[in-house]
């Protein structure tokens, strides 16, 4: 017997009848909006990483938590009642966003990157034997290709890879000529998140159906644009993050067809996913709990139904005219700006233009957006396979959502133009290595130099002058010679190119020197920043200082993005190493 509700007599959800677009209205729903970033009015435009919230989902899980928590699914108290009523409305409401053809078929998780992780380990554990084959394409999130790369080593299986255009395409000539008796799963992207490309689904579901091979669409960037309808589309697997959907974070949703999901294994154990246990043998829950061990994320699937009711309240086809406006100003307004080169211009795309600035690290572009209150995202996009096949390290992404505005468009696109005026092409330095000059010890100790740092530091308070004063310092570092510039150099985990060579002074058995360049500035002024600190010092001065406590004193962990401060630490990392390195041989 089950223990868990007969999801068939849930209560039916009646959709809101859609109400007109108006984004001056909408905009009010989210609170975040109206603040001011820098002084400045917030732009933001990091809607691929995450959407903002209205106020309809944050009221409705603070109300969760003061009204209704309890553990769900096996109280006989009130409490629990609601609160599992609660969540298994969410779950209805999930069906019918995604057109499901029953409440089975909808498995909560923490996201789209468990959804992968969940099917490619139990569907390879039930489906995949060595020499088959598994297809991904070149435009995927590393999410959707390391759970099947792990799933292929393990099995002894191949991933093979969808080639991609210039234009950000998929070849799929050469994937109907990949598709044969062993491939086992074909899982793609409906929407690329660092380039906007639209993939063409249904037709890749039915070329892949003509073989008898299922299909799962990473549906991350797609479920916040359009209407998503898996029947219709005849798409075996299907998931989405609802933090990407205006919902909360920590809650997504992996959609699949009942047939398969029977036959798959559990992927994790213990909890509402059992249903009977002895020390002998276990017997698993029913769909959907047998995918969903231990105590679900019961408020934030309330939250994620709320959003979703959000959504399905809104006039989705003047949603998607007013996204397809902002793309088309966005792209029209870059085209015209001279040094900026978009990145991926297939004819189909949504929600994000990616761009790149001539003379300008995707890393630069980003902070002096970020001054002017403007919140876009740089890097790899978790997509280094990508950035690879188009010899890039990054790209700048400007990502839209049904709150942002032409006019925050052209704001954007009006600042971008005076920061590509600025940029200047970086001198290189042809020295012979017999001609460098490694730069001399600022100070005593790399203690004393922390103290001149951390006066000013501790004197400026606006980020803007600090940013400012790092930038300088970069302006000031020794160059680097091109000779230097190679692989055993390079500093690896740094979103930007960083490159550092390290010896010991000549004449000296304990004296550090070292030379260090990037392509970005602000990566610059803070390897900068290290070099006055280490060059020219003792090895066990180096070893000791305590680097990370140090850039938390001057304020940088609060005020650099991650990705920012892995790079600085790896920097630090490498020459605390060498400096070690240094002390043993000394013994």
């Amino acid at each position: 017997m089950s223990l868990q509700p007969t999801l068939e007599l849930m209560p039916k959800v009646v959709p809101a009848k859609p109400v007109g677009f108006d984004v001056s209205r909408l905009r009010k729903d989210f609170p975040i909006l109206q603040q001011s970033i820098h002084g400045k009015p917030l732009v933001y435009l990091d809607n691929a990483a995450s959407t903002q919230k209205p106020r309809q989902v944050i009221g409705a899980i603070k109300d969760y938590y003061e009204k209704d928590h309890a553990n769900v699914h096996r109280g006989v108290h009130e409490l629990s009642e609601r609160a599992t009523k609660a969540f298994e409305e969410a779950r209805l409401k999930v069906q019918k966003f995604l057109g499901a053809g029953c409440l089975r078929e909808v498995i909560f998780t923490r996201g789209t990157t468990e959804a992968v992780n969940l099917l490619a380990h139990s569907f390879s554990k039930a489906h995949v034997h060595p020499g088959d084959e598994i297809i991904i394409s070149a435009l995927e999130h590393h999410s959707n290709i390391v759970p099947w790369q792990m799933a292929c080593h393990e099995k002894r299986a191949n991933l093979r890879v969808i080639p991609v255009s210039d234009a950000g395409e998929l070849d799929l000539g050469a994937f109907e000529k990949m598709l044969g008796p062993q491939t086992k799963m074909v899982a793609v992207s409906h929407v690329s998140n660092a380039l906007g490309t639209v993939n063409p689904i249904e037709r890749i579901i039915e070329l892949a159906h003509r073989k008898g091979v299922p299909v799962f669409l990473d549906g991350a960037q797609a479920a916040g644009h359009f209407r998503i309808d898996v029947r219709a589309l005849d798409v075996d697997f299907y998931a989405f993050s609802g933090h990407k959907v205006f919902g909360p974070t920590g809650i997504g949703v992996l959609y699949g067809k009942a047939r398969h999901l029977e036959l798959m294994p559990p992927y994790q154990y213990g909890g509402d996913m059992i249903q009977y246990v002895s020390f002998e043998k276990t017997s698993w829950n029913e769909l959907p709990y047998k995918f969903e061990a231990g105590t679900p994320n019961i408020a934030d699937a309330v939250g994620l139904g709320v959003a979703l009711d959000y959504l399905e309240a809104l006039d989705r086809d003047q949603l998607q005219r007013h996204e397809r406006q902002l793309l088309q100003r966005a792209t029209q307004r870059l085209e015209q700006i001279p040094g900026v080169r978009i990145v991926g211009t297939a004819q189909e795309k949504v929600g994000v233009v990616a761009f790149v600035v001539q003379d300008m690290a995707p890393v630069d572009v980003g902070a002096k957006l970020d001054l002017e209150g403007i919140a876009v995202r740089t890097g790899h996009h978790c997509c280094q396979p990508l950035m690879e096949q188009f010899g890039l390290t990054g790209t700048v992404r400007a990502s839209f959502a049904l709150y942002n505005t032409l006019e925050e468009v052209d704001q954007f696109a009006d600042v971008l133009a005076t920061i590509a005026q600025s940029a200047t092409p970086r001198q290189q330095n042809h020295q012979p290595l017999t001609d460098v000059r490694y730069p001399s010890p600022a100070g005593a100790s790399p203690d004393a130099v922390a103290e001149e740092f951390a006066e000013f530091f501790d004197f400026v308070e606006d980020w803007t002058e600090k940013y400012q004063h790092i930038i300088e310092l970069g302006e000031k570092l020794p160059a680097m010679p091109e000779v230097m510039k190679t692989e055993v150099n390079r500093v690896k985990g740094c979103q930007s190119t960083v490159y550092l060579n390290l010896r010991t002074q000549p004449g000296s058995r304990s004296v550090v020197e070292f030379l260090v360049d990037s392509d970005a500035d602000i990566v610059r002024g803070l390897a900068a920043m290290l070099e006055r600190l280490f060059s020219g010092q003792k090895a066990s001065a180096i070893a000791d200082f305590d680097v990370q406590g140090y850039f938390r004193r001057l304020g940088l962990d609060s005020n650099l993005s991650m990705g920012r401060r892995n790079g600085l630490a790896e920097m630090a990392d490498r020459v605390q190493h060498f400096a070690r390195q240094v002390m043993e041989n000394e013994k």
